[in-house]
């Protein structure tokens, strides 16, 4: 608004830009509950009858419980990684950026978001075999690595704004500085937890490249890559494809879309001091 005139070119960019995101999502839906058959007529036309029969042979074909099963073990693994250790990390450069070490540590880490992973790829995958790695419980580790440098960004940006005069009046008291950081500090660290959380979620479950390159074992293959053999294997019939597309992002939708302000405000909290 401008004044109390609307605004009618942001207007419109705002409506095309909900077309283009909403458009593929109804195509999606529509598609997954149709048949074969009605496939060649109006590509956007509602289903004639909403069957769930691509669900259920999608859930077949697919393996879909197993593979929904490793993407949640994933993912809570990654996610509890990566708030206990990349808080803890943040909170030691903050507290130190006054160092060189530290300073130097943490625009190393940030340099890291620049890095394409196709360069790092190749390493990364003889170095998770030699150890061992390459199963579900070392794709939870890398996930945590791999989100690092983007967590410690915005959790250094938060600590900032918690006063020191808590942790010294802690310290006062008797307290030591791992004391502090549990008891005092990662309590208050809840808003941008909430949002790391979700990112790393969203992050973990929706990773393509990673799995592919790490694991060799198909029985854990997490739901990006079974959608990734499934179009391989029927990529014919798009109706069970996209069924099963619906299936594995639907969870991660619902998420989103109850738990964005955290992401907004978490994001803009870290940003800023």
């Amino acid at each position: 608004m401008i004044g109390n005139k609307p605004n009618w070119k942001i207007t419109i960019l705002l409506m095309l830009g909900g077309l283009f995101i909403l458009l593929p999502l109804y195509l999606t839906i529509t598609i997954a509950f149709k048949t074969p058959q009605e496939m060649t007529g109006n590509l956007f036309a509602l289903p004639e009858s909403w069957s769930i029969a691509n669900f259920l042979n999608a859930i077949e074909m697919t393996n879909f419980f197993q593979a929904l099963g490793n993407s949640v073990f994933v993912t809570l693994i990654t996610v509890i990684l990566v708030l206990l250790t990349h808080s803890l990390v943040a909170y030691a450069i903050a507290r130190n950026l006054h160092k060189k070490f530290y300073k130097f540590l943490y625009f190393y880490f940030i340099s890291a978001m620049f890095i394409p992973f196709p360069i790092i790829m190749l390493p990364l995958v003889k170095q998770t075999s030699m150890w061992g790695m390459d199963n579900i419980i070392g794709l939870a580790i890398l996930n945590a690595v791999m989100q690092l440098a983007f967590n410690v960004f915005i959790y250094v940006g938060f600590v900032k704004t918690i006063p020191k005069e808590l942790e010294e009046a802690a310290i006062i008291d008797g307290a030591n500085t791992w004391q502090v950081f549990w008891r005092i500090i990662f309590p208050l660290m809840k808003p941008m937890h909430a949002t790391v959380a979700i990112l790393t979620a969203l992050a973990a479950w929706n990773d393509f490249m990673l799995p592919l390159v790490i694991l060799s074992d198909s029985s854990q293959y997490t739901l990006p890559l079974v959608q990734y053999a499934f179009q391989g294997q029927f990529s014919t019939d798009y109706n069970l494809a996209f069924a099963s597309y619906l299936m594995a992002m639907l969870p991660m939708i619902i998420i989103y879309i109850f738990a964005q302000k955290w992401i907004i405000g978490g994001v803009m909290r870290g940003s800023i001091k």
